[in-house]
């Protein structure tokens, strides 16, 4: 091997920033040259040392997070929060303890909740660092040493061998087979057979990192193979590293949290200044300043429905425990909502649409096709299958030898030959092989050299564009046969539009051992066998999973740093595009596109190829800006920026990444795709069932407010004590607002489409369900007043109490559903729901009719036609309600 002598280092270059012309383009020994280094000895200990204290540590650095007690403020920023803690306080000062506890255990719990949840996001950086390699080996003063994968510098020689992890990024001199898994950085699913030439100047800068043969990234893995390289980039400047810079930009709040923040916000300005009308109101009628003090406070905290952040979170919680029965993992429990808004899932390809793992599709000799599983092969077929079993270097695992490791190209191959009952290892006996000559990425082509009684014979295989012209003649088991090497290529050609890895086999015998000095004049004459194309094959349960997201109005969109017509192909076999010849833009026609231009493709390309990770992130902005809502489902480093940035990641939990896990809202536990759906639907009806607690607890709040505030209007007396709204507020969202987590999806959840982005949480008439209902119960409570004080009936007041309860019970048992009358429901399709209520009433008659309870609630025994008319106007709520939706219904029909 050549060395260069060493040289003064260069400093301009002695950094790990690209130079003017990118590393693929220089020849290693220029670059050694500008490193100061010489190829053969490597670094100088002292040398290392001094550059490790210029560069730092070859290391992830993550920029200076928040601590936890920083984390642990922001929770209480929130203005809704503020406002409850200053209840809260006010109502401590003049003796409402209960109240005061109430309020502090909930804003504590979602404090609690909130800083656990912030925790967890920044873990996606230190599962970054984790992954760089610990040890790596690097040649120092001439001999191979085994150093701590962060002391490398810029300028170190490291070697490697199959099952390394590259510490840094390379930039390769020397290999030998080297084959690198680089599925994890780029997305291919084929392992990728590297080459040290430079590649051509200018044309290497718009290629993807899968392009840059002559390149190792750090992060990716030997598999086959060894070789030598020079760092020429480590920690933050490698690619990985710039993979984690784009992991630090501030995680995107969800829609359900932006939309409760402003509701919150809103809600507790109005219902301040409610309060305070309703204070100032009282005291010019000369009611006592201190009971006035006390209406508003209870009002106030009666109106701001501080229950909603704990009820919101139990459903999510709840939901999140039912999503682990379907192989669900959900780390940040508001995103368990916001799968159920996504209007456009970005899946990658490798291991999430597809296995991850080649499979030979057919084997094509003679013009005869044979599938794997197929009962028998003709002799022509299995001479290909032989070839492709023998000229192969896979071999059997050592924990189990039935099982094959090597690269995954060549371990289909074998299995294939197997499913004909061919088996590489009594082939391997029968013909062992004497002499080899290696794969070459200028070749393309791989020979092996096997005994055969008294003589010899040469398998080849490799790309039929290459080792077809190779070829003189078709073999066959009676002779050779005149070949037709364009129509084999045209076939080779078709079979690689349909996303297909082609690979041609071919022999020629030899008397006796040539001589591998002259590889060219080996490799000649050679007689035709076959082709075996391979595909990563879509997951089994994947074309259900895309059928059902397209029927519940989801996009699936494929973005993958693989070959276009792969990509295409297995999107077409999804059902992903309806056509073979669907568009597909490549990641070198996104980066000559500027972003006004993105916008305006992104709605209709379907399939993205060759694109890297910050392509991924501009292809989810540029759908983002276009209206949508976001998923963005993927295994490895290269898909966690995008993971981040989306709306919401869904990551796989067994074949991804620390990296992708941890970047994600939600982990798929069994990597099924399929997962999705079920995620999907109880999304949605999580979201749904909150915006029955919103419309059930709003309603309920505003006719608490609509009460109390009308009552000096019609020149009526306050009709409720503190005490009373207390309670109302208490027993009402409690445990019957608690238990609408159990209700269960209405019919056609997963055939309308999801929610536009922008739409509110009080759209589809919420809002004026809430004004006219709460204005409805208002009236039945002051009309309830208003005749038992004109008739004489001392007991107005617990009356009034009475149907302000029971008129919430009412409302709770028919907003089950938006559209389906409650006797199609039926009672018992919720029993939590159906015992909250019954409790409730329990309670209510408990106060009532109790003699302890009656002093501390200030409620007299309502006699049975009383409480018989408080049941009778609460009920008018529950027929009103029906009224409402059979509107709806037949408005829905026209």
């Amino acid at each position: 091997m050549a060395t260069a002598s060493r040289l003064p280092a260069d400093k301009s270059c002695m950094n790990s920033h690209p130079p003017a012309t990118p590393w693929h383009e220089l020849e290693a020994q220029h670059i050694a040259a500008q490193h100061g280094v010489d190829l053969g000895l490597g670094l100088p200990h002292a040398e290392a040392l001094q550059r490790a204290g210029q560069h730092g540590p070859n290391e992830l650095q993550a920029k200076a997070r928040p601590g936890p007690w920083t984390l642990l403020v922001e929770q209480f920023k929130d203005f809704m929060v503020l406002v409850l803690l200053a209840a809260a306080v006010i109502s401590g000062l003049i003796g409402d303890l209960t109240d005061t506890l109430v309020i502090l255990v909930i804003v504590l719990l979602n404090a609690g909740i909130g800083f656990v949840q912030s925790w967890r996001a920044d873990q996606a950086m230190a599962a970054l660092q984790q992954l760089a390699a610990a040890q790596a080996t690097v040649l120092r003063d001439g001999q191979p040493q085994l150093v701590a994968a962060s002391t490398l510098v810029p300028g170190d020689v490291v070697l490697l061998e199959a099952g390394n992890q590259v510490p840094a990024d390379l930039r390769l001199f020397e290999i030998a087979q080297l084959h690198l898994d680089e599925s994890a950085l780029t997305g291919e699913s084929v392992t990728a057979p590297k080459a040290v030439a430079p590649l051509p100047a200018g044309e290497a800068a718009a290629q993807a990192l899968g392009d840059r043969l002559n390149m190792a990234f750090k992060g990716t893995t030997a598999t086959r193979g060894r070789g030598r390289g020079l760092v020429v980039a480590t920690g933050m400047h490698t690619e990985l590293g710039k993979v984690a810079r784009l992991l630090d930009g501030a995680d995107r709040s969800t829609p359900l949290q932006q939309r409760l923040a402003a509701f919150g916000k809103r809600l507790s300005i109005g219902v301040l200044m409610i309060c305070a009308l309703i204070f100032g109101v009282g005291l010019l009628r000369g009611e006592p300043p201190l009971l006035m003090l006390l209406t508003a406070i209870s009002l106030a905290v009666a109106a701001i429905p501080e229950a909603l952040p704990a009820v919101v979170t139990v459903l999510l919680a709840l939901g999140a425990r039912r999503m682990v029965a379907v192989q669900v993992l959900v780390r940040r429990l508001p995103a368990v909502e916001t799968l159920g808004s996504v209007s456009t899932i970005c899946s990658d390809k490798t291991g999430t649409l597809t296995q991850n793992r080649m499979h030979a599709e057919l084997v094509l000799a003679q013009d005869e096709r044979w599938v794997p599983g197929d009962a028998a092969v003709t002799p022509m077929q299995a001479e290909t299958l032989r070839a492709a079993a023998l000229c192969n270097d896979a071999r059997p695992a050592e924990a189990n030898p039935d099982e094959w490791t090597g690269d995954p190209t060549e371990t289909a191959l074998v299995l294939a030959a197997l499913s004909a009952k061919l088996d590489k290892t009594r082939l391997d006996a029968e013909a062992p092989r004497v002499q080899e000559q290696p794969f070459d990425s200028e070749r393309k082509r791989m020979t092996t050299f096997h005994r055969s009684g008294e003589h010899f014979v040469a398998y080849t295989k490799g790309a039929p564009e290459s080792l077809l012209p190779c070829c003189t003649a078709q073999w066959t088991p009676q002779g050779p046969q005149p070949l037709d090497a364009t129509a084999l290529l045209a076939a080779a050609e078709a079979l690689a539009a349909q996303g297909l890895r082609v690979l041609g086999l071919a022999r020629r015998d030899h008397p006796q051992l040539p001589d591998t000095n002259s590889i060219a004049a080996v490799e000649s004459e050679l007689h035709w066998l076959g082709l075996i194309a391979l595909i990563d094959p879509p997951r089994p349960e994947a074309k259900a999973a895309v059928r059902d997201c397209i029927s519940a109005g989801i996009t699936p969109v494929m973005i993958t740093g693989d070959h276009p017509a792969t990509a295409v192909a297995i999107a077409h076999r999804l059902g992903i595009v309806s056509d073979a010849n669907a568009t597909v833009l490549t990641g070198q026609q996104l980066a000559a596109m500027d972003e006004a231009a993105l916008r305006a493709q992104v709605l209709q390309v379907r399939v993205y190829a060759r694109v890297d990770p910050a392509q991924k992130i501009r292809i989810v902005e540029a759908l983002q800006a276009g209206g949508q809502f976001v998923a963005m489902t993927g295994d490895g480093v290269n898909d966690a920026p995008a993971l981040k940035r989306a709306d919401i990641g869904v990551a796989m939990g067994r074949g991804g990444t620390d990296v992708a896990r941890e970047s994600a809202s939600l982990v798929l536990l069994d990597d099924n795709f399929a997962s999705i759906v079920g995620a999907v639907r109880e999304g949605r009806r999580i979201y749904d069932n909150i915006r029955k607690f919103v419309r059930y607890a709003m309603t309920g709040n505003s006719g608490e407010v609509w009460t109390i505030f009308l009552a000096p209007l019609f020149l009526l007396p306050i009709p409720l004590l503190p005490i009373h709204i207390l309670w109302v507020n208490l027993v009402t969202d409690g445990l019957p607002g608690l238990a609408l987590a159990a209700e269960p999806a209405e019919p056609g959840l997963m055939q309308r489409p999801p929610r536009p982005p922008a739409e509110s949480l009080f759209a589809q008439g919420m809002w004026q369900h809430i004004l006219g209902f709460g204005l409805l119960i208002a009236a039945l409570c002051l009309g309830v007043q208003h005749w038992a004080i004109a008739s004489g009936h001392a007991h107005w007041q617990t009356m009034v109490f009475t149907v302000l309860t029971l008129a919430q019970m009412a409302h709770v048992l028919a907003i089950r559903s938006e559209h389906l009358p409650l006797w199609r429901i039926g009672l018992r399709s919720n029993l939590p729901l159906l015992g909250a209520v019954l409790f409730t009433f329990a309670l209510q008659l408990a106060i009532i009719y109790v003699p302890v309870l009656q002093a501390i609630f200030k409620t007299q025994a309502l006699s049975l036609g009383e409480l018989g008319i408080c049941i009778a106007a609460a009920a008018v709520v529950g027929v009103a309600v029906e009224l409402e939706k059979l509107w709806r219904r037949r408005s829905r029909l026209k």
